[in-house]
C-alpha cells in the first residue's frame, strides 16, 4: 500500500491525518518576525485573535526544494511508494518545488517512487482531494490508478467561499483598496471560487453576511448536477476562519436542501488563513465543473 502525503494547506484535522496514515508537510508563516510551521506552532485560536483584535498581518512562504527533499527522505525510510498531493500551483510555487525534490530523491534512491499531483485546490478543497485518494487507496487501488483518477477529476473539485474582511483580499491583490473600503462600508461580501487553473477568483458580491452564506449553498446547487449522489454517499467539507457557528449554518442549509448527511468541518489553518482572514467560510464538494 502506498503512502499519501500532502501540505498543511489541506487544513485536515490532525486526527484525520493520523487515522488515515497521511503525511503532512507544514508550510511556514511569519508573524511578528517569528517563523511558525515545522518546529514551532501557534494555536489557531490565538492566530485568529491576533489578526482580528490586534491587527497582526502574517506572511507566508512556500516549501523550498531542500525542505521537501528532507520530508520525502524521511517518508521513504518506511514507504517506497509515495503519492504527494500538492497545494494549487495557481497559488504557490510549492508544487514545482515538490516535483524538483521528488526527482532528486528518486535519483538518489532508485528503489523508491514518488508521484506528485497538482491538486489545483486549497484549504479543505485540497483536503477533499486527499480524502478521495485515501478512499481509493483503502479500496485497494494502485498509486497509478489513484493518481490518474485525481488528474481526470481535478476539475470536479468545487470551491466556493466568502470572506468577512475585504482588506485581507486586498493585501493578496484580489481586490483594489477602493473596493475594500467601499465594500466594507456597504457590508459587501464577495463570493469567490478556485478556477480551472487553481487561482482565486471573485465571482460575485452579496450585501450582508447571512446572504453571503446562503449564496454558497446556491452556488452548490448550480454546480452539483450528476454528482449529487456522490456527495450524499461521501462527505462535503466546510472550513472556517474561527467562525464555527457560520460553518454549521452552511452545513444545515446544505443538509436541508440536498439531503446530504456527512460533513467534515475544520478551521482554516494559518497558512491559508493569513490570506483569507478571520470569518472566512468555505464550502467544498464534487460538482460537474468548477
Amino acid at each position: 500500500m502506498f503512502k499519501i502525503t500532502t501540505d498543511s494547506t489541506a487544513d485536515l484535522p490532525a486526527e484525520y491525518l493520523k487515522e488515515h496514515n497521511v503525511g503532512c508537510m507544514p508550510i511556514s508563516y511569519i508573524l511578528d518576525g517569528v517563523t511558525y510551521g515545522r518546529d514551532r506552532e501557534m494555536d489557531w485560536k490565538e492566530f485568529y485573535s491576533l489578526m482580528r483584535n490586534d491587527g497582526k498581518m502574517p506572511t507566508t512562504s512556500q516549501i523550498n526544494p531542500e525542505e521537501a527533499k528532507e520530508y520525502f527522505e524521511e517518508y521513504i525510510k518506511n514507504d517506497k511508494e509515495i503519492l504527494h498531493l500538492a497545494f494549487s500551483s495557481g497559488l504557490s510555487g510549492t508544487y514545482n518545488n515538490m516535483c524538483i525534490a521528488a526527482a532528486e530523491v528518486m535519483e538518489e534512491h532508485p528503489d523508491c517512487r514518488i508521484v506528485v499531483v497538482d491538486s489545483l485546490c486549497a484549504s479543505l478543497g485540497e483536503g477533499l482531494f486527499v480524502h478521495k485518494a485515501v478512499r481509493m487507496r483503502d479500496a485497494g487501488r494502485t498509486l497509478d490508478e489513484t493518481a490518474q483518477w485525481l488528474r481526470d477529476n481535478v476539475q470536479n473539485f468545487v470551491h466556493v467561499f466568502t470572506v468577512d474582511d475585504l482588506f485581507h483580499l486586498h493585501r493578496g491583490g484580489r481586490v483594489s483598496k477602493a473596493a475594500a473600503v467601499i465594500g466594507t462600508l456597504a457590508s459587501i461580501k464577495p463570493k469567490l471560487h478556485v478556477d480551472r487553473e487553481g487561482h482565486l477568483i471573485v465571482i460575485g458580491k452579496v450585501r450582508g453576511r447571512k446572504k453571503s452564506l446562503n449564496a454558497l449553498v446556491d452556488y452548490m446547487e448550480e454546480k452539483l448536477g450528476s454528482r449529487l449522489e456522490e456527495n450524499r454517499e461521501d462527505f462535503v467539507f466546510i472550513s472556517h476562519g474561527d467562525a464555527l457557528e457560520d460553518a454549521e449554518y452552511v452545513r444545515d442549509q446544505v443538509k436541508a436542501r440536498f439531503g446530504i448527511e456527512h460533513f467534515l468541518i475544520n478551521h482554516i489553518g494559518p497558512t491559508v488563513g493569513a490570506h483569507s482572514g478571520p470569518g472566512t467560510i468555505a464550502l467544498f464538494f464534487m460538482g460537474e465543473s468548477r
